[in-house]
């Protein structure tokens, strides 16, 4: 089964940086991308960023600019580095994995951790 922990959620002022860390239990290698969703209070979970096997990074055009996403192979570790954070940015951060299947993905998620920007 499937593992995958998040960690370095916090509060934080507007403006500041937090960096988030999903640590799975596999080769992260073993999944086709690694992926960074949040939901803020009373909204759908949306979409952040990406990163593939092959090191294509994707964002949401609302972080682009100010989130980075990254991989440490040796740790198992996908991190996202959030910097300028802003209000909107609050919410409970997950992370997911997913395999690509024939005919359909397996995806993986975290618990999740929760961030909040203070104005």
């Amino acid at each position: 089964q499937v593992q995958l922990v998040e960690s370095g959620g916090g509060l934080v002022q507007a403006g500041g940086s937090l960096r988030l860390s999903c640590v799975a239990s596999e080769n992260i290698f073993s999944f086709n991308g690694m992926s960074w969703y949040r939901q803020a209070p009373g909204k759908q979970r949306e979409f952040v960023a990406s990163l593939t096997r092959s090191g294509n990074t994707n964002y949401v055009d609302t972080v682009k600019g100010r989130f980075t996403i990254s991989r440490d192979n040796a740790k198992n570790a996908v991190y996202l580095q959030m910097n300028r954070l802003n209000s909107d940015d609050t919410g409970v951060y997950s992370c997911r994995a997913a395999r690509l299947r024939v005919g359909y993905t397996r995806d993986y998620w975290g618990q999740g951790t929760q961030v909040t920007v203070s104005s």
